[in-house]
């Protein structure tokens, strides 16, 4: 295995990996790295670079139907002395493999084979306490992770997670038994759901966002909902409703508001609209003993993808919780949470 230029450019490396989980079935999976001494924007050239011990690791989770693309949060991380870690999980962005079905998974502890060997390089690679991040469909993975395998994990860090469906535990249950029995004997059969892109559309420069997506990784209307993978989410939500018993410091960050409708409205400009926020930050109060949940006036469903100012408000707070929670000792290298964020 050997690191290469990534697609992002400015100092960023992937590795590409086969990890065999216990089914027996190998999964591709990649590794970004933002390289050491590439924190600014325009890092110096790479003989140039030095190594310096890292007060601790990140790896970050992406949601379904998407990849890591956010470089802002790998330089936030970076600055504050972590290495930045992200994967890119089988079926998605950079792992996406011909005839395979995009964003597919049958059951999230599929996961844990590639997650593993992801981890032991990290460790090896940078000998500091791991913190875990996820986000949305990457959050419940990093969650259920974290439950399973406590071990060396220093914290976790979960951007709007995707813990239960919208409105109760009573509607995951009704659709549990209406999912069930079409998982079991036709598991990527695709649902026809409603197709909603209002997400995309605040989020990508080529609509009303910002932000330079690539459509072959995180397409407009995502990924086919397949029967299978709604029932893995389903489970995941279970286990999540069961209770973690976390111990390590969980972060969790929301919008205040959602905006979930059928129909465009201006309000998905400033508000989660994919999840459930109420029913999202009532359950993560359950994940374990230490749980702070901070809450984005105007956050969009990834918060650090909200428009500048919002997101300049949610980098201070996960600043704010590392200064607390985190590995560094002290806080940030000004002593101030909020300087280390993207302008």
């Amino acid at each position: 295995m050997q690191w290469e230029q990534d697609i992002l450019g400015g100092g960023f490396e992937s590795l590409a990996f086969v990890a065999a989980g216990e089914d027996g079935v190998q999964r591709t999976a990649t590794l970004v790295r933002l390289h050491p001494g590439a924190e600014s924007a325009d890092p110096p050239p790479a003989e140039a670079r030095g190594r310096r011990p890292a007060i601790g690791a990140v790896l970050f989770l992406h949601g379904w139907s998407d990849y890591f693309f956010n470089t802002d949060l790998a330089r936030f991380w970076a600055r504050r002395g972590y290495a930045f870690y992200a994967l890119d999980m089988h079926n998605h962005g950079r792992s996406i493999r011909p005839g395979l079905p995009g964003g597919y998974v049958a059951d999230l502890a599929d996961y844990d084979a590639e997650l593993a060997t992801a981890i032991s390089l990290i460790r090896d690679e940078a000998g500091a306490p791991l913190t875990l991040m996820g986000h949305s469909t990457g959050g419940l993975v990093a969650a259920l992770w974290a439950s399973r395998h406590p071990e060396g994990l220093a914290g976790l860090v979960l951007n709007s997670p995707w813990l239960e469906m919208h409105g109760s535990s009573l509607v995951r249950r009704a659709a549990a038994g209406m999912v069930g029995p079409v998982a079991r004997f036709r598991p990527e059969a695709v649902l026809r759901l409603p197709e909603r892109g209002y997400y995309w559309r605040t989020i990508s420069s080529a609509a009303e966002g910002e932000w330079n997506l690539d459509d072959r990784y995180r397409p407009p209307m995502a990924f086919p909902v397949r029967a299978g993978w709604l029932n893995a989410v389903l489970s995941g939500h279970a286990q999540v409703a069961r209770g973690l018993g976390l111990e390590m410091p969980v972060l969790v960050l929301l919008s205040r508001t959602s905006a979930t409708g059928l129909f465009w409205s201006d309000e998905m400009r400033r508000a989660d609209a994919v999840l459930d926020v109420g029913i999202i930050a009532a359950r993560a109060l359950t994940l374990g003993r230490t749980v702070t949940v901070e809450r984005i006036d105007g956050g969009l469903h990834d918060v650090f993808l909200s428009p500048a100012a919002v997101r300049h408000d949610a980098y201070a707070r996960l600043g704010r919780w590392l200064a607390a929670y985190g590995s560094e000792a002290g806080g940030a290298e000004s002593g101030d949470a909020a300087s280390t964020a993207p302008p």
